[in-house]
């Protein structure tokens, strides 16, 4: 396990500097000038270059790209070219929003779509198992956005129970009113999670209930729930485990949509204001934190996976080991 852990360690740390230098590329080939952008119309060359010099986008790539791995080493995603401020300290910030709002809804969504799933599974066949299905096809079909707006016409337009957008200037200083501002957003998300993830339970809880082992287990006496609970639960989760860590990175990365709807300062926003103006440090150090949590996500997925069943540990031992 420790031969594992430090190969896939060394295997994060490699996607990671690929993802950064593709990051840096892909930025420097997009069209237009970061300090045009910066300085608006009207700007004189003059301005301009000088603009240039101060961010740095009058150096040659290879020395651009050198200052940007030299920072990064000291874990620093350098300055915005907009606000003059840190980018690192300002993701943080907006992380306080992103991270409890996906993490919640993750949440929530396997609390629904776990027993969900296994009762679609054994209710196969029958109206039941048919109806629930049709809603796990449903809540996949529905866009995310437009849950949420009926959400906002509902919970907040109609009955007034809850806020329909925004956060509060304290943030978390406020707890009580920045867990009212984000219970629409995980409803939002959890919905539509909660339907994707209810098919990969059904599945993985047909595939366990049709096993031999399951079936031993009953003709030796053990009651169904015994069974699944002795036999079949570490079985059906290996699957499930990967599933969710597609899903908690796919979330993550799609927090932007829900975090537009619902006006919610997030890394989704600061990611499409720093979009908008050009801003190329803010850019960067948005996706590469992203990419870092979902290489983080898959990482703890891995492992969990091979503390669960032995015999992926026993397939990576070399013989004689």
């Amino acid at each position: 396990m420790t031969r594992y852990l430090l190969r896939r360690s060394f295997v994060l740390a490699l996607s990671l500097i690929a993802a950064g230098l593709a990051l840096f590329v892909l930025l420097r080939l997009l069209p237009g000038d970061p300090a045009a952008a910066l300085l608006g119309v009207g700007a004189t060359e003059a301005q301009i270059a000088a603009a240039r010099a101060q961010i740095g986008s009058d150096l040659p790539i290879p020395a651009q790209f050198a200052r940007f791995m030299t920072d990064l080493a000291r874990f620093d995603l350098g300055e915005s070219f907009v606000t003059q401020a840190p980018v690192l300290p300002e993701i943080g910030r907006r992380l306080q929003v992103t991270l409890p709002l996906t993490l919640a809804a993750f949440l929530l969504a396997i609390l629904v779509a776990t027993p969900l799933g296994i009762l679609a599974a054994l209710w196969a066949g029958d109206w039941r198992g048919t109806l629930l299905s049709g809603f796990s096809q449903l809540g996949l079909a529905v866009p995310v956005f437009w849950i949420g707006i009926l959400l906002v016409w509902v919970l907040a337009v109609n009955l007034r129970l809850l806020p329909a957008s925004g956060f509060p200037m304290r943030g978390w200083e406020d707890p009580a009113g920045s867990f009212r501002a984000l219970i629409l957003p995980v409803l939002t998300i959890a919905l539509v999670m909660s339907a994707s993830l209810m098919r990969y339970v059904r599945s993985a809880a047909l595939d366990v209930l049709g096993s031999d082992y399951l079936r031993n287990a009953r003709a030796l006496g053990a009651s169904l729930p015994e069974a699944i609970r002795r036999h079949a639960l570490r079985n059906g989760a290996l699957p499930v485990i990967s599933v969710l860590g597609i899903e908690l990175a796919t979330t993550l990365l799609g927090a932007v949509v829900v975090e537009r709807v619902f006006a919610l300062p997030g890394l989704g926003s600061m990611l499409l204001l720093a979009i908008q103006q050009r801003d190329y440090p803010s850019v960067q150090g948005v996706l590469l934190v992203s990419t870092l949590m979902v290489l983080l996500i898959g990482f703890a997925a891995d492992v969990l996976q091979r503390l669960i069943d032995p015999r992926l540990r026993e397939r990576g031992r070399r013989p004689g080991e």
